[in-house]
């Protein structure tokens, strides 16, 4: 599903998603599909579910106009 979908279905709401594909841009993850797991109402609960995340399962609220995920560089050099 598209996230203007997502957004249409679920509006003023947080929403915990499966990212299905996406694209890199630069340092910027642009998300083009989901698979909704459930709407969260609560903004603590939000937070929790969002922080404990991991792989392509996310948190975001809808009124954001994209699904973008910022990239950041990982603290650890690889060394060999």
């Amino acid at each position: 599903m598209e996230w203007s979908e997502v957004r249409r279905l679920y509006p003023h709401q947080y929403v915990k998603v499966e990212v299905l594909k996406s694209r890199i841009e630069g340092n910027k993850e642009i998300v083009e599909d989901v698979a909704i797991i459930r709407s969260i109402s609560d903004p603590r609960e939000a937070t929790k579910e969002l922080v404990n995340s991991q792989g392509n399962i996310w948190v975001c609220h809808t009124a954001n106009k994209d699904m973008v995920i910022e990239i950041k560089p990982s603290p650890f050099k690889v060394v060999g």
